[in-house]
């Protein structure tokens, strides 16, 4: 019983395994893993598919990239044919002064042929034909281009060559008149000389030959730097950003200016009022008396100063003599003159203002360089007037009053323009005195005013 049962167990695991085997076997064609050789089918054909795809978009590629590059040999070739008109232009131009025939005609010929081309190259563009080789006509079209700009600065050099001609054969014959003038003028210099008309009333001066005429020239010179002052004063505020007619109107409120430039009469007068306040006394000093009758020693001793400083320069006195009467009176002058608000606007410190309290003029400033200047005229001017027997007197006409002719004279010829209808009076007036006057015996100089209408 124990053999038979161990006879059956081998046959039923042997038919079982059969079993296994053969249900196996259609679950693997039916449903299941396909076999090598399917599986080696599906591969071929997925392969096949993927190279199909990628030669279609190498191909859109191509496509893509030799219409871009015909595009571009288009272009290349359009700006070549613009320079080359260009250079053509500019050879007519050329030929047309000095004239030259064969130089035009080669001109026009190029010209013409540049827009045939461009004719041509607009109908390819319309009717879409391509460039058969792009990449031959990019290169030509760069020399081209390259050519056409070559000759276009080789037209501008010669053209600017001959203008460099004329211009020098313009100066050289401005030096032969420039010449002709200068030994002229030294003839004629020569001449005066002689004869005594063309000296300087103020060369070889000496006190017994001193007259008004003396005055009048150096109170010249002495407006010339207070004018030239007041300039770099109204440049410094416009730089700093301050309002000038903000700034006349502070001054001078309700002055009528006939133009807005005018205002810088009031600046003149502020700055002339300041310089000249105390001119009447010795040293300008409220300490001392003025006389009329000046000794003689005196007028010689303020005579000499005149002509002692004349001949140096102010800073150069001020640092000799840095306690001196004119030192101490440019301090004075100058910390009256420029107010703490408006040095700091200017410079952005009151660095300068506390080296001139010390008694130091820096060089480097040209507000200050400027300043010394006029004072040195003003101190000169005062000086002169003191040498006289009778020593100047300074006079302002007060605002408002009628213009004489006598003893003013306007600084705006606008001023005397005819009245419109607008106006409230029959005659200008006096609306500030801008340079005052002076009298010196029986002559009087006249001051210089601002008329207006209000």
């Amino acid at each position: 019983m124990d053999l038979q049962m161990e006879t059956v167990k081998p046959m039923v695991v042997a038919k079982l395994r059969r079993k296994f085997a053969k249900v196996l076997n259609i679950h693997k064609l039916t449903g299941g893993v396909a076999p090598e050789e399917e599986m080696k089918k599906i591969k071929y054909e997925t392969k096949n598919n993927n190279n199909a795809n990628l030669s279609q978009s190498f191909y859109k590629l191509e496509e893509e990239y030799e219409r871009s590059l015909a595009l571009e040999a288009l272009l290349a070739k359009l700006f070549a044919t613009v320079s080359s008109i260009k250079a053509g232009y500019a050879q007519l131009q050329h030929s047309q002064s000095p004239y030259d025939a064969i130089g035009i005609q080669k001109a026009d010929n190029l010209v013409v042929s540049e827009l045939k081309t461009l004719s041509e190259l607009k109908q390819s563009f319309l009717k879409k034909q391509s460039d058969p080789n792009p990449e031959r006509t990019l290169v030509l079209a760069e020399i081209q281009e390259l050519r056409s700009l070559l000759k276009t600065y080789e037209i501008m050099g010669k053209k600017l060559e001959s203008q460099y001609k004329l211009k020098d054969s313009e100066i050289l014959f401005l030096r032969e008149k420039l010449e002709e003038s200068t030994k002229q003028n030294k003839l004629t210099e020569k001449r005066l000389n002689q004869s005594g008309q063309l000296c300087n009333p103020l060369d070889n001066l000496h006190l017994s030959a001193l007259n008004p005429t003396h005055f009048i020239t150096y109170l010249h010179h002495t407006v010339k730097s207070t004018r030239g002052f007041v300039k770099i004063m109204i440049e410094q505020m416009k730089a700093a950003g301050w309002d000038i007619s903000m700034a006349a109107d502070s001054i001078l409120p309700g002055v009528l200016y006939y133009k807005q430039d005018h205002k810088c009469f009031t600046v003149e007068h502020f700055v002339s009022n300041v310089m000249f306040e105390a001119f009447h006394l010795p040293y300008f000093s409220k300490d001392s008396r003025s006389c009329r009758k000046q000794s003689k020693a005196e007028r010689e001793m303020f005579f000499e100063r005149f002509i002692e400083l004349r001949s140096m320069k102010a800073k150069d006195y001020i640092k000799a003599r840095p306690k001196s009467r004119f030192a101490r009176f440019c301090r004075i002058k100058y910390l009256q003159l420029i107010h703490p608000k408006m040095e700091q606007a200017f410079f952005g410190h009151l660095h300068l203002r506390n080296q001139i309290s010390a008694g130091e003029f820096p060089e480097t400033s040209l507000l200050c360089s400027g300043f010394l200047e006029m004072a040195k005229r003003v101190w000169l001017l005062h000086c002169l007037g003191f040498s006289f027997e009778s020593e100047a007197e300074i006079f302002r006409v007060p605002n408002g009053c009628r213009f004489s002719e006598v003893y003013m004279r306007s600084v705006a010829e606008e001023a005397f323009f005819p009245v419109t209808e607008t106006s409230t009076e029959s005659e200008p007036r006096v609306a500030f005195t801008v340079v005052p006057g002076f009298r010196i015996g029986k002559t009087s100089i006249q001051c210089e005013v601002y008329l207006s209408l209000s």
